[in-house]
């Protein structure tokens, strides 16, 4: 498998992760819960996962290996990497049944952005 397949692949594990934690978060909303830790613990494997993907697409950019729609497919990965980062300082840390919310929305947001970077990268 190639780098490139590989990042391929990884972002096809980011979409769906985002997925899962979407609709978990969505379900927790609808029990009125807020986040836990184990949601908590959750975005920031998410989060960890997208920096990952940042970082070999930078490698590969480096490499010459670079998508079809070059500045529109980083700045996919930009707003990817910088979502979660901003909800939690736009919240300040809370925990509660509306930040539960927002961060279920702003998954179901990172699944089509997860979607719409892998079709600039072809």
């Amino acid at each position: 498998m190639s780098l490139t397949q590989f990042h391929s692949s990884l972002a096809n594990t980011a979409m769906y992760y985002f997925l899962i934690l979407a609709l978990w978060g969505l379900w927790r909303f609808a029990r009125k819960q807020g986040v836990d830790s184990s949601f908590w613990g959750a975005l920031v494997i998410s989060e960890v996962l997208v920096l990952l993907q940042g970082g070999l697409g930078v490698y590969l950019w480096i490499n010459g290996l670079r998508p079809g729609r070059g500045w529109i497919h980083i700045l996919y990965g930009v707003v990817s990497a910088l979502t979660l980062p901003a909800i939690f300082a736009f919240t300040r840390g809370d925990n509660d049944r509306r930040v539960m919310m927002i961060y279920g929305v702003a998954l179901l947001f990172l699944v089509g952005i997860t979607i719409r970077a892998a079709g600039t990268g072809i």
